[in-house]
This record gives C-alpha cells, sequence and structure tokens, in this order.
C-alpha cells in the first residue's frame, strides 16, 4: 500500500504459503513493515506470521477480535490504522525461494484528521535463550503519551515441566524497580488459569487450545522431535493500558516443577501493539532469518 491521506486502514487480508520447497519458514521470512506520514522508520515491524498470532512459522486458527486467521491461513487485521499525510505498508521476503503473496487493504479517506492523533505500532522481539534470572522484555523505550492495546508471545519450552509461572509487568511513566500493572502466571494474563489443564489428561501435554475475541492460547505443538511450542495472545481493547511519559512491558520465564518455583530458559518471542503520537523512537534492529528461524 502506498496512499495519500488522511485516511483509516479499516480492515487487511493477506494469504500466503507455510511451506515452499525449502521447508525454511516463510511466515518468519517475510517481514511486515508499515510508515506513517513519510517517516524514516518504520511504526510496524514485524514477520508476518507473528503479526497474525501465528508465531513459529506455523499457522493455526485465530478467532479474535482485532485480529482472526481463517482457515486456510486467511491473515486478517482489524485494527484501525489513522494516517494524516501518508501510508506506506511493505513486505520483504528473505525467504530463499520465490512465495505466492495476496493482499487487500480497505481503507476510508477523511476530510481532516486532528493533530494529537495517535498511530498504531507493533514490534516483535525474541529472547533466544531467556539468560536465567532475567525478565524478557516485550517494549522498551517508548517515550511520548499513547496505550497499549496487545500482547502476543510464540513461546518454546525448552525444558520439563510447566513453563508459565512468570508475571506479566508493566512500567508506566517513570516506574523504576516496581511496575504499576503486576499479572500473575502467563495462562492467568490471557485469561487461562491452572497450566491450561486437561482434566482428561495425567500430564501437562494435553493443554486445552481456545480463542476468544480479546484472549486466547490458539497453539499447542508438540510435534515430534521438537520443544513443545506455544502461541497465547492478550488483547487490551476495552481495558487499553495508557501511559503519559513512556511504557516498557516484561514478563518472567519461571516455572513449576510440582512442588516448587524456579527459573527457566526458553525461547520466547513476542510482538507488542500500541499506538501513541508520533515521533517514536526507533526500533531495536530486527534479527537476521536465521536468528528468526523458529525451533
Amino acid at each position: 500500500m502506498d496512499t495519500d491521506g488522511p485516511g483509516i486502514i479499516k480492515h487487511i487480508w493477506i494469504t500466503t504459503a507455510e511451506e515452499t520447497p525449502s521447508n525454511d519458514y516463510p511466515l518468519r521470512n517475510l517481514v511486515l513493515r508499515m510508515y506513517w506520514d513519510d517517516e524514516p522508520d518504520p511504526s510496524v515491524e514485524v514477520p508476518l506470521g507473528d503479526f497474525f498470532c501465528n508465531g513459529h512459522g506455523k499457522r493455526c486458527t485465530v478467532d479474535s477480535m482485532p485480529i482472526i486467521v481463517a482457515p486456510s491461513g486467511g491473515f486478517n487485521s482489524y485494527f484501525p490504522m489513522p494516517f494524516r499525510e501518508h501510508a506506506r505498508v511493505t513486505i520483504e521476503s528473505d525467504h530463499p525461494d520465490d512465495v505466492v503473496f495476496f493482499y487487500q487493504f480497505d481503507y476510508s479517506e477523511v476530510p481532516s484528521m486532528s493533530d494529537d492523533v495517535a498511530y498504531f505500532h507493533s514490534q516483535w522481539r525474541r529472547q533466544n535463550p531467556v539468560s536465567l534470572g532475567e525478565d524478557v522484555t516485550i517494549l522498551d523505550g517508548v517515550e511520548g503519551e499513547g496505550h497499549y492495546v496487545g500482547t502476543y508471545l510464540a513461546w518454546t519450552a525448552l525444558g520439563e515441566h510447566w513453563w508459565g509461572e512468570g508475571e506479566v509487568k508493566f512500567y508506566l511513566d517513570g516506574d523504576d524497580k516496581f511496575p504499576t500493572i503486576c499479572g500473575s502466571g502467563a495462562e492467568d494474563y490471557v485469561g487461562g488459569a491452572w497450566c491450561f489443564w486437561n482434566p482428561g489428561s495425567s500430564t501437562y501435554a494435553d493443554a486445552q487450545t481456545y480463542s476468544t475475541a480479546f484472549l486466547g492460547y490458539p497453539l499447542y505443538d508438540d510435534e515430534r522431535g521438537r520443544p513443545p511450542r506455544h502461541g497465547l495472545y492478550r488483547w487490551h481493547i476495552p481495558d487499553p493500558i495508557r501511559f503519559h511519559e513512556d511504557i516498557r512491558v516484561t514478563i518472567q520465564d519461571i516455572g513449576h516443577d510440582g512442588s516448587e518455583l524456579f527459573e527457566r530458559s526458553d525461547d520466547i518471542a513476542s510482538v507488542a501493539y500500541w499506538y501513541q503520537r508520533e515521533p517514536h523512537a526507533p526500533f531495536p534492529d530486527i534479527p537476521e532469518r536465521r536468528e528468526r528461524r523458529p525451533r
């Protein structure tokens, strides 16, 4: 997309192949970027699959309010994305093969737009592996005024036992040692409980997946020969987390072995979604293709 404003993107539809002859994860090798009002640095920079809650280079169905992934691989976004002067959206392919790529952007032209409009932003990060005892950064370096609207986690459990006891923390407007908002376990943050336990199972292995309007656990993948992979999302749409000066979001990597908590060292990728007034700080460099490759 490359068009002048003012306007608001209302809906995005994209589809591409999940697999190609090289079997090298096109959903991680295609990078989605969005630029508002001729800015030099993107406001959105995320691997295509992860933006649509399909991390690990693997498709799964998502039935939420802002993100919908319909069979078989129809990626839809309903996040409103306003732009005053110009909107440019790009896809960069780091994939070793040619890929098929289809897309449609639905937007509305508007006669004018307020000077204090908040623009849509999204950023991908990965810590592989997590350093023992260190919180995982989901978002940092954001200054200004805005509101945080969502998190997606592509979590690969690299050790035994339950993996999701870490607290999600939101440091707002100068918070230092203690966050303004602090949750409990990862499954609690996305609206689940008790390790996504399946009553019909005697182990944690058969976790119950679900996908709802504002929260979900749409992917549990325990394919033979791979460590277990999980996908989780939480949309702060009815309950946006507002900030006036800055925001930092983290999550702990902590597990439980049935008797006590312990620090873990998993492979955790994340997508943060938020709105803020421009200008925004440049993002950290997105890792090159091999460093994005899922396990």
